[in-house]
């Protein structure tokens, strides 16, 4: 038999924002796609149109884009297999739910909510199987000619698939080995709904992976449950030989370990659990993502690829190429993985220190302009250049403005405290006498600036830490930052002078 060529899938429903436990399902359904020359198929399960949210599946689209995560075929890119939305492909599904009545695989049922509700209330732990299906009102257990009356009378139904119970069902998972569970504590699942014309997730699912020639299907391990009646339904249409190989991956946990992460966990610890900012168009709310927190999509990926696997060794930094290099399902764990967010943040911390600020640049436009600097008023190398001085204490890109907003806009008021430690009696004719040797200058380098300044200040006897901290005061507007002259060497002459005069007019010498 040859080898199938890899054609993996990741299916998400638009029915809201896509989780970063979904993201990271995505990322390694493309990584071992790329791996082994695969394709990458998006495909968008919206069977379910009670919960259709407007704008959800632009976003699952843009979210993947941003993080780089290329899709080979689907409803933008098109493809051999489509539709690749599977409100469009109720023809497929109509043919292959009558496949498997006409096999005798499948039955109708008629059942009201209100007669299910009251034989879960008559029966303890009732389930809808072979022990109760013959009691309940179904084409098994009603005249064929009432139900075909029924059916043209345009009562509702469901289609539910017909399981066989005191068989061992047989899961070959990648991670976990082979899976065994009994038929009988399995019901017989609803496929499809007469009421929507729309098939339920199980019966699409195969369906569409068997028509999209799908070989491996990667997915959270909640879908472990039901892998069993997958492989029934695999069997009942014959497609055996072409079954898929199943990988369940383990969750993503709360920071704490206990349970699954929620959107919960993120409002409460300050962290979000998206990878995009979301605004639900029905509750108006607004929930943060991890690109308008200050992430870099390189930096996400890297922190949520070792959420689960690693790679055998100590390394953690790794780029998508190395990911796809040293990526392999038999170093995934089994068992849930902490969604320790501060580990995030280490990660965005080392991406950003090996960005050069020409690439960081881009980015930051947009943290400039809401806080009122224009970037068309600075050259690209002047913003760049202040990006690298202070990306070194920044772990998020909003903290670039935190370090270095100075570099874009003089001070408004200086830190008190700064004031109170640095700024004495005499420091004004101090500072009125540095403008004087700034002025004096031939060269204002970092380099040709510092020996003259520091000469000036050793000579006249002055105190080097009050100094210097008086004239960081002055410049930045509280004692923290890069060198000092490379500041100054990156500000220029006019606006470092123009910066200390205005601190001479405005802070006033501490009262003893």
């Amino acid at each position: 038999m040859t080898q199938r060529k890899v054609r993996v899938r990741f299916a998400p429903s638009p029915t809201g924002p896509l989780h970063i436990g979904g993201v990271r399902t995505a990322l390694y359904n493309y990584i071992f796609a790329r791996q082994n020359g695969g394709d990458m198929i998006l495909r968008i399960e919206d069977t379910d149109s009670q919960r259709f949210v407007p704008g959800a599946e632009d976003y699952i689209n843009e979210s993947l884009k941003w993080l780089g995560i290329g899709i080979d075929e689907g409803v933008r890119e098109g493809g051999a297999y489509g539709p690749y939305k599977q409100s469009e492909r109720r023809d497929i599904y109509r043919r292959h739910v009558k496949d498997l009545l006409d096999a005798g695989k499948a039955y109708i049922a008629f059942d009201t909510p209100q007669e299910l509700e009251k034989a879960r209330a008559e029966r303890p732990n009732f389930q809808y199987d072979a022990s109760t299906r013959m009691s309940m009102r179904n084409s098994l257990s009603m005249p064929r000619e009432e139900v075909d009356r029924l059916i043209a009378e345009g009562t509702p139904y469901v289609v539910r698939f017909l399981i066989e119970p005191g068989r061992d069902v047989k899961v070959d998972d990648l991670i976990r080995g082979e899976v065994t569970i009994s038929s009988s504590i399995l019901d017989d699942k609803v496929l499809y709904k007469s009421a929507d014309d729309l098939p339920t997730y199980h019966l699409a699912n195969i369906v569409d992976d068997h028509l999209m020639e799908v070989s491996h299907v990667i997915r959270g391990e909640e879908w472990l449950p039901s892998a069993p009646l997958h492989v029934l339904l695999y069997e009942a249409f014959g497609w055996t030989d072409t079954m898929p190989r199943f990988v369940h991956l383990p969750l993503l946990l709360k920071p704490d370990g206990k349970g699954k992460l929620s959107k919960r966990d993120g409002d409460r610890l300050g962290f979000p659990v998206f990878p995009l900012e979301w605004h639900d168009p029905k509750s108006g709310e607004t929930s943060s993502g991890f690109r308008e927190k200050g992430y870099l999509p390189e930096a996400l990926v890297n922190f949520l690829a070792l959420l689960g696997w690693n790679p055998g060794d100590d390394t953690e930094v790794m780029s998508m190429q190395e990911l796809i290099d040293k990526f392999s399902f038999s170093h995934c764990s089994k068992s849930g993985a902490r969604f320790a967010f501060e580990k995030g943040k280490w990660f965005n911390h080392e991406y950003l220190m090996n960005t050069p600020g020409s690439e960081l640049a881009a980015m930051f436009r947009p943290i400039m302009e809401a806080n009122g600097v224009n970037p068309d008023d600075f050259s690209a190398d002047y913003t760049a250049r202040a990006i690298d001085m202070v990306k070194g204490r920044a772990d998020l890109l909003p903290d670039l403005w935190d370090q270095g907003g100075f570099f874009f806009k003089a001070p408004e008021e200086y830190a008190e405290k700064d004031i109170r430690k640095r700024w004495k009696e005499g420091t004004p004719e101090i500072m009125e006498q540095l403008i004087g040797v700034l002025e004096g200058l031939d060269d204002f380098s970092s380099a040709a600036a510092e020996p003259v300044v520091l000469k000036w200040i050793t000579d006249n006897g002055y105190h080097m830490g009050n100094v210097m901290n008086a004239f960081r005061l002055a410049v930045v507007g509280q004692c923290k930052g890069p060198h000092m002259f490379d500041i100054t060497e990156l500000m220029g002459r006019p606006e470092t002078i123009s910066r200390i005069r205005k601190a001479l007019a405005s802070i006033e010498v501490p009262q003893a």
